[in-house]
């Protein structure tokens, strides 16, 4: 049965545009979302970047330092964290660049490549708030420096704040421990924050009073603005939706009913209502929101609707329970420019053609 299911969906799999990246040791691969439904990302299709490789960490070696301004420095190995209490979150992991070269217009034809660095797995491990506690954070302490093991030394500054609130140290995804391009044996969990800065191979925190500066939040991963200058700190990941299905890589086959499909999520908390349109945004009506809805998680959300052969624009709008409403292209690009690679979450423009070809486009 598994050889059978292989042969007839071995065109679900992660897949890379070569020329986005400077080489294969940085290098990133995109999640089919327009194969899947539900909110749940398998591990084996579940986007990655890696900057310099992919660490190859012994599990029996691994440490985790915690130190700077605490009480007590600590070094935990793998089992020891594994016999801390533990919980399992579910969250949306999205890259700052995702749909990052749609800025100057329409570019990558498939909604995995316009959309596909985003992935949604249940996480198990430790709040990262026990760590600290143990660690006992200094009154001075505002800020943490997070380090990955791999060639890159990636490492981001994060406000102590937010560690305290929500991050995790997680060691396993869907169940099972974490794969090595997922930050084997240990990786940080931001929820609702860039992806960037959920450190893979994580190795080592330091408590400080002040953020580091360090290249992944100055020259990289910081959004330029139309006059040049960047916005700093740029961390939460807004409201976003992208239609799924049809798409350029799911057309339609056959008139008559269809059922549109897609996924909806905001770092700033809970998705409360997309809409959909079919003629580019003059005229919305409201999604069907179904399975769990969750905080910092995707939402999968349904629209059914009859094709009689007629083009569309379809378009998705999300909205989250602080009120925020995803904007257009248009708006973005009034306030920004298109000059950032980051941090584009506006809507979407799939134009349906009376054939059932799906194109990426964009209305004035």
């Amino acid at each position: 049965m598994e050889k059978i299911a292989q042969k007839f969906e071995k065109d679900v799999i992660r897949r890379d545009v070569q020329w986005l990246t400077a080489s294969r040791e940085s290098s990133v691969s995109f999640t089919p979302l327009h194969a899947l439904d539900g909110i749940i990302t398998p591990n084996g299709l579940c986007f990655e970047r890696h900057h310099a490789g992919i660490a190859e960490i012994d599990p029996n070696d691994y440490r985790l330092i915690i130190h700077g301004l605490v009480d007590k420095p600590l070094i935990f190995t793998l089992d020891d964290l594994k016999r801390l209490p533990r919980v399992n979150r579910i969250h949306f992991l999205e890259c700052a660049a995702n749909t990052g070269m749609e800025w100057r217009g329409a570019q990558l034809n498939g909604c995995q490549y316009t959309h596909g660095m985003i992935h949604t797995v249940q996480y198990t491990g430790v709040p990262l708030k026990l760590l600290l506690e143990q660690a006992g954070v200094k009154p001075a302490g505002k800020w943490l420096l997070v380090e990955g093991g791999d060639a890159s030394g990636l490492n981001r500054s994060v406000p102590l704040d937010k560690a305290l609130d929500d991050c995790m140290i997680a060691y396993r995804q869907n169940g099972e421990m974490l794969r090595p391009e997922q930050g084997y044996p240990v990786r940080l969990v931001v929820p609702g924050w860039q992806g960037n800065m959920w450190v893979k191979w994580l190795r080592r925190i330091e408590v400080g009073d002040q953020p580091w500066y360090s290249r992944e939040e100055t020259s990289k991963y910081t959004d330029l603005m139309e006059n040049g200058k960047a916005r700093k700190f740029t961390f939460v990941m807004d409201a976003k939706s992208v239609i799924t299905s049809p798409s350029p890589q799911a057309p339609v086959k056959q008139k008559g009913f269809q059922v549109i499909s897609g996924l909806a999520w905001s770092g700033r908390g809970k998705v409360t209502r997309v809409d959909v349109s079919f003629d580019g945004g003059r005229n919305w009506r409201p999604a069907r929101l179904d399975g769990p809805v969750l905080d910092k998680c995707c939402v999968r959300f349904y629209a059914e609707a009859e094709w009689n052969g007629e083009p569309w624009l379809l378009q998705s709008r999300a909205m989250d329970d602080t009120g925020y409403v995803q904007p257009s292209k248009d708006d973005l690009r009034k306030i920004r420019g298109v000059n950032s690679i980051y941090h584009n979450n506006g809507i979407q423009t799939w134009a349906l053609k009376t054939n059932g070809e799906v194109e990426n486009v964009e209305v004035g």
